[in-house]
């Protein structure tokens, strides 16, 4: 199960588009900020979930090889981590699984699949709650560092907004085509395994070159809107409490 990241989108983007050569700002700061969450925090809980999934289905395969740890340099790749802080676009180390050790084959996969985008999902749902909470003590006391809490917490949110949906697209080798399977017959598996290096290269290339920005920054963007409605509950709490 591998893990790439792709974060786009107006406001949230880690892609370098300065060629490195302006001053750092806080802009910038934040920008490399969001690329070492990704790193350190992001990539290491979704290939957990992996483990953690594969494994409470039947596959020790994950805890032999020490991923079953939230350890950020159990699930580091050096090369994916190098391309995402410096071109922001990289990948994770992959979590290896032994699928015949499943009840179900097919169904085992799907949900070892889907684990590590759900994790990301419930992630942004923590960040979203919290930076609600830190914006509005922002409004509250105007403080430089809360509106900096609030900003990290809208970063991390995103983040993980986007790494979820980026790792919903059913196309090889992300997770979303390993869900797709458990939905689709032999012939199109079979389809997906004969060309799956083909169209890994062709999206690859699509994803890197930006031309895919604008549809996955509609999704995300989706994706954040459906967030936010579902956490409307944290609103009229935090108005009650700190701007009565």
């Amino acid at each position: 199960y591998e893990i790439g990241v792709r974060l786009v989108g107006s406001e949230m983007c880690i892609r370098d588009r300065t060629g490195g050569h302006e001053n750092m700002d806080p802009q910038k700061i934040l920008d490399y900020g969001a690329k070492l969450i990704v790193i350190f925090m992001c990539i290491p809980i979704h290939e957990y979930a992996h483990a953690w999934a594969a494994t409470k289905l039947g596959d020790d395969t994950p805890r032999y090889q020490g991923r079953l740890s939230l350890n950020p340099l159990a699930h580091l790749d050096p090369i994916g981590a190098l391309c995402i802080f410096f071109i922001g676009f990289g990948w994770g180390k992959p979590v290896q699984v032994n699928p015949i050790r499943f009840k179900n084959y097919r169904k085992g996969m799907a949900l070892t699949a889907a684990a590590g985008p759900i994790s990301n999902i419930i992630m942004g749902l923590i960040g979203i709650v919290l930076y609600k909470l830190f914006y509005v003590l922002y409004i509250v006391h105007y403080s430089i560092a809360l509106y900096y809490v609030s900003l990290i917490l809208y970063y991390f949110t995103a983040i993980n907004v986007g790494l979820a949906v980026f790792n919903l697209i059913p196309i090889p080798p992300l997770d979303g085509q390993k869900i797709l399977s458990y939905f689709t017959s032999s012939k199109v598996d079979r389809f997906m395994a004969q060309y799956q290096n083909y169209i890994a290269i062709a999206f690859m290339i699509l994803v890197v070159t930006g031309v895919l920005d604008t549809p996955i920054g509609w999704l995300q963007n989706g994706m954040f809107w459906i967030m936010d409605k579902l956490t409307f509950w944290v609103d009229p709490i935090l108005k009650a409490i700190f701007l009565k």
